[in-house]
């Protein structure tokens, strides 16, 4: 668990990260200059999540049909809700299943 001033200095940068590609590409970007650990992993969260629906996107839908990438979606938005809530309640809340791979994954960034 991160301290208080952690939080609250990232929480912003945490939030941008979840509004779509372009959100986590701007809060990597804001949180590359001065790194703040709860930032960080709310960003390596999203990466991962993005990096699962595009391949949802290109791959699932075009060798599996519509029909289990719709399933995918599904489960992907409710990973996300998990993962939003997670940062606003100031939490380093994993996704369920994947999280602990998305952390050690991007554990770079």
């Amino acid at each position: 668990m991160r301290n208080l001033t952690t939080i609250e200095q990232g929480k912003t940068n945490a939030i941008i990260s979840y509004i779509t590609i372009i959100g986590t590409i701007v809060a990597f970007i804001l949180n590359s200059s001065k790194k703040n650990a709860f930032t960080s992993f709310h960003v390596r969260q999203m990466i991962g999540l993005n990096v699962i629906s595009l391949i949802n996107s290109w791959v699932v839908y075009r060798f599996f049909g519509g029909i289990a990438s719709w399933i995918i979606s599904g489960l992907l938005i409710v990973l996300w809700f998990i993962g939003f809530m997670g940062v606003l309640n100031g939490e380093e809340k994993k996704v369920p299943i994947l999280g602990d791979y998305f952390q050690d994954w991007f554990k770079s960034l």
